[in-house]
């Protein structure tokens, strides 16, 4: 089966107050760690971002292993920026995994997890805790496009909830949501 790869990194990283994607963990940035886990399981890995996209670009080692695209409406919320990325999903991939770029510590192994799955859905748990990233087929895209910009992914997620599968893992990575200063000393902290 093949995947494709979504990494939400257009945010303004607002409370982080410098660009989430070139935060520096384990000897690389958050985005080119994620690219190369994603890579390796995934192609293409499609890139969405926004604010002072030429930045991240600059700072990112691994682009040549990433498709970039650009999403106008960054300021409309991720949800519209997963839609710029699912816009980017070839058609003949089985489905996509999507992680916000501030989810960095996931382990590869997790991703092949998800894809092992065969389910609709899939969402990684680490003791009886969900995180990212989240697998969807490709047969949800169009419902995921057909929502408003300014919605969230759950939607479409809540309505196939029958249809989810919680894949339980031993990486607690999934649940690492780095959104300010003190979570990524916690992060950097611990690892």
């Amino acid at each position: 089966m093949s995947y494709a790869a979504i990494i939400l990194a257009a945010g303004e990283s607002s409370r982080m107050g410098s660009p989430k994607a070139l935060l520096e963990f384990r000897g690389e940035t958050f985005l080119d760690r994620l690219i190369r886990c994603f890579a390796a399981h995934c192609s293409p890995v499609i890139v969405v971002l926004g604010h002072e996209p030429e930045v991240i670009r600059a700072g990112v080692r691994a682009a040549g292993n990433a498709v970039f695209v650009l999403n106008p409406d960054y300021s409309r919320g991720q949800f519209s920026s997963l839609q710029c990325g699912l816009r980017a999903v070839p058609p003949d991939v089985e489905g996509v995994i999507f992680n916000p770029v501030d989810h960095p510590n996931i382990e590869s192994a997790t991703v092949a997890r998800l894809m092992a799955s065969g389910a609709p859905i899939a969402i990684p748990r680490y003791l009886g805790r969900h995180g990212h990233p989240v697998l969807v087929t490709q047969a949800l895209i169009p419902e995921f496009l057909a929502l408003a910009p300014d919605s969230r992914a759950p939607v479409v997620l809540q309505r196939h909830a029958s249809e989810i599968r919680y894949v339980d893992v031993a990486d607690c990575g999934i649940l690492d949501d780095i959104d300010d200063p003190d979570a990524y000393h916690r992060l950097l902290a611990a690892g």
